[in-house]
């Protein structure tokens, strides 16, 4: 007895051990992420043809004389150089301060909140039906492998997998907006209703179209890797065994199908956040739709340093979670990396 107790203290002081050194390498990696994603983010910036005090002044640039252009370069410490701008920058991030926004005259932090309820919501809602219908038609193509509905759930996913993301908007956009009048054109909320008497309906049914859109980009993936992990299923001995038994169908695929095929596409759902949080930049432009995604677009134009470095921040935790997550799933079923996280499986 005590021999099985000593064993099975050494396996969980080594699982705690190997979830020690994943949690601490992947705070290491978020943290060297972050800060070349914003040194590179600031030099491109920089070197930009756009000129921040222009895109700052906007229709009154020909009424603006010379000297009040160099106050207001010297008001947003426009005219220091570059590597004095980026390390006040990383001082103040340090100490909570992402700076206020040249577009909006406001903190970087209001004017993120301010929108990323609105950008999660439309992530959250594509995430879940790019996940559930890609899985879907993943599993009926592989039940149904070599069939007439298998080459026609390929030719749809091959087709939407090779189509820009703003031409799907755009052409959901005239189809069920413009011709058939389902949904509106844009925006987040009616035109012309106080922000008091928008309802929860109302943000959803203008929510619905931009949602439906970037969904469609995401199903593809998960519905061709579900068919390839499920055709891979159903080659093994055990499923061959099974169809000796006499189980057929959907009752296979419940059986023994639907296990091996749904942990994966979860995983590459969760690896999928950087192609959702580009989707999203796109989808909201085409859809003039108030989130994160317009912002980034705004602030790169006009030339708005500090929003883009808080986008950028905050676009990269994003897609870091989504990783992380991902990983986390992998290491937490895979024995080989809770005890050996250098292991490759």
């Amino acid at each position: 007895m005590s021999g099985l107790h000593e064993t099975v203290t050494a396996q969980v002081k080594g699982q705690w051990r190997g979830w020690i050194r994943f949690a601490g390498g992947r705070v290491l990696r978020l943290l060297l992420l972050l800060a070349f994603v914003c040194f590179v983010t600031f030099l491109l910036a920089d070197l930009s043809p756009i000129d921040p005090i222009q895109a700052y002044i906007g229709a009154d640039m020909m009424r603006v004389g010379p000297e009040q252009r160099a106050e207001i370069g010297a008001y947003w410490g426009l005219d220091q150089p570059f590597a004095e701008r980026l390390l006040r920058w990383a001082g103040n991030l340090l100490q909570g301060d992402m700076g206020t926004s040249m577009i909006y005259r406001e903190p970087v932090s209001d004017v993120i909140a301010d929108r990323f309820a609105s950008s999660a919501a439309l992530m959250a809602t594509a995430w879940l039906l790019s996940g559930i219908i890609g899985f879907a038609l993943g599993s009926i193509a592989a039940i149904r492998q070599g069939g007439i509905t298998d080459r026609f759930i390929q030719s749809v996913c091959y087709t939407i997998a090779s189509t820009p993301a703003f031409w799907i908007a755009l052409l959901a956009m005239t189809i069920f907006a413009v011709w058939l009048g389902w949904f509106p054109v844009g925006l987040g909320v009616p035109a012309g209703v106080l922000a008091g008497d928008v309802t929860l309906l109302d943000r959803l049914y203008h929510m619905a179209l931009p949602a439906l859109t970037l969904s469609v980009a995401g199903i593809a993936p998960v519905a061709l890797h579900t068919r390839a992990k499920l055709i891979e299923v159903y080659d093994s001995d055990y499923v061959l065994f099974a169809r000796a038994r006499g189980e057929r169908g959907w009752k296979l695929f419940l059986r023994h199908g639907l296990r091996n095929a749904a942990l994966p596409a979860l995983m590459l759902q969760f690896a999928s956040f950087s192609e959702l949080f580009g989707g999203a930049v796109l989808a909201e432009q085409v859809f003039s739709y108030p989130g994160l995604g317009q912002a980034t677009v705004e602030a790169g134009l006009r030339g708005d340093v500090p929003l883009l470095l808080g986008l950028v921040i905050c676009s990269s935790l994003f897609v870091f979670t989504g990783n992380l997550l991902a990983d986390s799933i992998h290491w937490a079923i895979d024995p080989k990396r809770r005890l050996h996280p250098e292991v490759k499986s």
